[in-house]
């Protein structure tokens, strides 16, 4: 597999043992990933079942067809949509606050504060392992991806096309040593 991290995606037939429809939860999923992983360990396959927010990744993957037309330099409503939301708001002079993003982020500043504190521990055991394993959780929160949402990253590349676009048009006017004016009134 080429992948850099190589991972397993599984189908679940809906209907369970009794013939009705599963419903799994959250706590649900988390747990069968475990359980999988434990199984490829037993059989001797290195596999860890990490939920996406203590690696740091509070973004969720981009479904396949939104790649599939990314990559044909189609753009997704979904992507048009949130530039028109994130744009109108931006035209307004406001910005929306969103619960959910005070949530993701203190959900992982305590993550955060969870692996130093197990790398403390660690350190404070005295034995020279235990003191290597701490720097290496000291190096792994590090090296957490900071906290950025879709939305984020969005309102960011806006912000820098914005800058791009106001850098371009003022060494346009450093490079005609004058603004574009015509007998002292600016044209259009």
């Amino acid at each position: 597999m080429n992948d850099k991290h190589p991972h397993v995606h599984l189908t679940v037939r809906s209907p369970g043992h009794d013939g009705k429809r599963l419903n799994p939860r959250k706590a649900d999923l988390q747990a069968w990933r475990d359980r999988f992983a434990g199984e490829l360990r037993l059989r001797g396959i290195a596999a860890e079942a990490t939920p996406r927010r203590t690696r740091g990744q509070v973004r969720k993957a981009d479904r396949g067809a939104v790649l599939a037309l990314r990559k044909r330099k189609i753009t997704p409503d979904v992507d048009r949509l949130a530039r028109e939301e994130e744009l109108s708001e931006v035209r307004a002079g406001r910005t929306a606050k969103h619960a959910w993003d005070e949530q993701i982020k203190s959900r992982q500043e305590a993550i955060r504060r969870r692996y130093l504190d197990y790398a403390a521990e660690l350190h404070r055991c005295g034995v020279a392992a235990d003191h290597a394993l701490a720097r290496q959780v000291r190096q792994f929160v590090n090296d957490m991806p900071a906290v950025e949402t879709r939305r984020h990253a969005l309102k960011n590349e806006l912000s820098e096309l914005a800058s791009s676009r106001r850098r371009d048009a003022k060494q346009e006017v450093d490079a005609e040593g004058h603004d574009k004016t015509r007998g002292g009134e600016r044209t259009k």
